[in-house]
């Protein structure tokens, strides 16, 4: 399948979920915090972020990885600055046939766009330098949520604020 047959795939089922969320919405509330997201191709996307304890970073949105991921690097500073709670590990096999444990804790505060705090967010640390990205343990505790193409943005719903911690 070629990209650009990848990237009309995409857009129609978001398009469709978006949709389907937007029916089941009934509160005033809800879809109150818009988040504009960059394209860096390959059909990626990424919206700033603000992690407790770390400040600015950049994260990917996938709504295909069940957890926030961070590394190990910024879980160390998180653990010193008491922003991050051990709560379980995850095991799994990889395609190689070979075995993983991922640490998730539990991060006191995540801020998406500036504009929407979450709290107690579960994040998977994975090894190495990885990029951080923003799976659906964050992007839950803001459903219902619009994850749009055109224009590319996130729609986000029970936001906390928009103070960032430090």
């Amino acid at each position: 399948m070629k990209v650009s047959e990848l990237k009309q795939l995409v857009k129609k089922f978001v398009y469709f979920v978006g949709l389907c969320a937007a029916v089941h919405s009934v509160s005033a509330g809800q879809f109150d915090t818009t988040v504009p997201m960059r394209d860096k191709g390959a059909v990626t996307y990424y919206v700033p972020g603000y992690l407790g304890g770390i400040g600015a970073v950049e994260l990917m949105v996938d709504t295909g990885s069940g957890y926030l991921t961070i590394n190990e690097e910024a879980l160390t500073i998180l653990k010193q600055k008491n922003q991050a709670r051990y709560v379980k590990d995850l095991k799994g096999i990889l395609a190689n046939g070979s075995k993983l444990r991922v640490p998730v804790y539990s991060l006191s505060a995540v801020n998406i766009g500036g504009d929407c705090l979450l709290h107690d967010v579960e994040a998977a640390v994975f090894p190495g330098n990885t990029r951080y990205i923003l799976g659906l343990s964050a992007l839950q505790k803001a459903a219902p949520f619009i994850f749009s193409l055109d224009p590319p943005r996130l729609v986000l719903s029970n936001c906390q604020g928009s103070a960032a911690t430090g």
